[in-house]
């Protein structure tokens, strides 16, 4: 079975448990996971007419929807936006309008409340199974029988977004939550797969520019999948986007026998209140606060600070860079395995994640040394076997021994690792273009094909 696109939910509704109880019940016992399902059984489930295992077991659910939401982490303990709630959970407006945008941003809310207003205006009737075609239609999954959409509706009209007992959508209180209009959601709603991919890369550049509009297009491709017609990327891409005020456009220069240039392009005010806020504030939420400042900075400042003579800064310069070129190719942070702030500003470990197409898991190191060693590199490859990486992703200030380079490729020739380093040279053209980072990915996972090249010999079934 498909894995859900809708969080899973069992156990964790407001008509079974109370949302600022369990947060408290998740500051006290946090870190200790066991304590927390048993202190939310006592509360919640004692009583059920049933044995102690399923008694346990519903315990437990409440849990893993907790950490499907957000909420608390896989040992109870509160995560960024779980401390968030706690600190209003004796505001109920606050804390269900609060949840209620983490819902809409991060977890396909939107998505839902544009399905059930599409299915209103169709005069279709609304059920969880005729839910679930619509949402499919829209590349949203979440299994039959399941009560994943239900439970999200009944948190949504906490925050005010659903009519009581209705599937009704409360529009005024949908946009005030959103931050947006819904005309603007509409329109966002609308796009095609290609002029999708084109804007969040766009996002994911962090403002700056103007960008040539085919490297911006190749960016796009590597880090989304997406296959763009090159000859018609203004026509089918840009224009309807210029159009919707998401983007602007300069003409190239003509270069004598080489034809005109690509054009220029730059997102606008409203592409960044669309979606570069959203999308900067997810990723601050997932992080220290005292890394957030560095986050906002473009590439160059963060290198600049990585050459600090405070080693604390330079080992927050160190963290905001994976997090930089993680948020190029919009992989999802997972955890920081070693602080720079711990090493003297040397070297940063962190972990990130995909899951188009095919799930991945991305271990990088970034360095702040003169070179990257072979000790370096077998050093992360032993540590795959813990993380269950795929992908080992070895960034560096300075250069890349010949001794890791040799290393590397044996290593990924002997197994499905695949090994991505990226030097000091790379960083200097990225800082410049960040769209570059394509080129290097790509130059990367060449590199990987070639050593990986299968040979099979026309004899070997004999």
């Amino acid at each position: 079975m498909p894995k859900s696109d809708l969080p899973f939910g069992s156990e964790f509704s407001p008509s079974q448990i109370d949302l600022p109880d369990v947060l408290e019940r998740a500051k006290q016992h946090g870190g200790n996971w066991r304590a927390f399902e048993a202190a939310i059984r006592a509360r919640y489930f004692e009583g059920y007419k049933t044995s102690d295992y399923n008694r346990g077991k519903l315990a437990n659910n409440c849990k893993l929807a907790m950490i499907a939401y957000g909420v608390i982490d896989r040992n109870a303990k509160l995560t960024e936006l779980g401390e968030r709630l706690y600190s209003v959970k004796d505001d109920e407006a606050k804390l269900y309008s609060l949840l209620g945008r983490h819902i809409l941003v991060n977890l396909h809310g939107v998505t839902l409340v544009q399905t059930v207003q599409d299915m209103e205006v169709g005069g279709e009737r609304i059920t969880l199974n005729s839910l679930r075609k619509w949402l499919e239609e829209r590349g949203v999954h979440f299994p039959r029988g399941g009560k994943h959409a239900s439970i999200m509706r009944l948190w949504l009209e906490k925050a005010g977004v659903f009519s009581p007992g209705s599937w009704r959508v409360n529009t005024s209180e949908f946009e005030r939550i959103l931050g947006t209009t819904s005309e603007e959601v509409e329109a966002l709603g609308v796009l095609t797969q290609e002029q999708r991919a084109y804007l969040r890369t766009l996002a994911n550049l962090g403002g700056g520019g103007p960008f040539a509009s085919n490297e911006v297009e190749k960016l796009a491709s590597v880090t989304y999948g997406v296959k763009f017609n090159e000859k018609n990327l203004p026509k089918s891409v840009l224009y309807p986007l210029q159009k919707l005020g998401y983007i602007e456009l300069t003409r190239g220069t003509r270069v004598p026998g080489r034809g005109a240039k690509p054009f220029l392009v730059v997102g606008t005010e409203k592409l960044s209140a669309t979606l570069m806020v959203p999308l900067l504030e997810m990723i601050e939420k997932q992080s220290r606060a005292e890394l957030r400042p560095m986050l906002r900075k473009p590439l160059e400042g963060i290198l600049e600070d990585v050459q600090s003579d405070d080693r604390y800064r330079r080992g927050l310069a160190l963290e905001a860079l994976a997090f930089y070129l993680m948020r190029l190719v919009d992989l999802t942070y997972v955890a920081t395995r070693l602080r720079g702030t711990a090493t003297g500003g040397a070297e940063v470990d962190v972990v990130f994640e995909g899951s188009r197409l095919l799930f991945s898991r991305w271990q990088v190191q970034c360095k702040n040394t003169g070179s990257v060693r072979l000790d370096d590199v077998a050093k992360e490859v032993g540590l795959t076997h813990l993380l269950k990486s795929n992908v080992v992703m070895m960034v560096s200030t300075g250069r890349v021994g010949e001794e890791a380079r040799a290393y590397s490729r044996k290593v990924m020739k002997d197994s499905n690792l695949n090994i991505v380093f990226v030097d000091g040279k790379d960083l200097d053209a990225i800082r410049n273009r960040p769209t570059l980072i394509a080129d290097v990915l790509n130059r990367e996972a060449k590199r990987a094909m070639a050593v990986k090249k299968l040979e099979i010999g026309a004899g070997s079934d004999g």
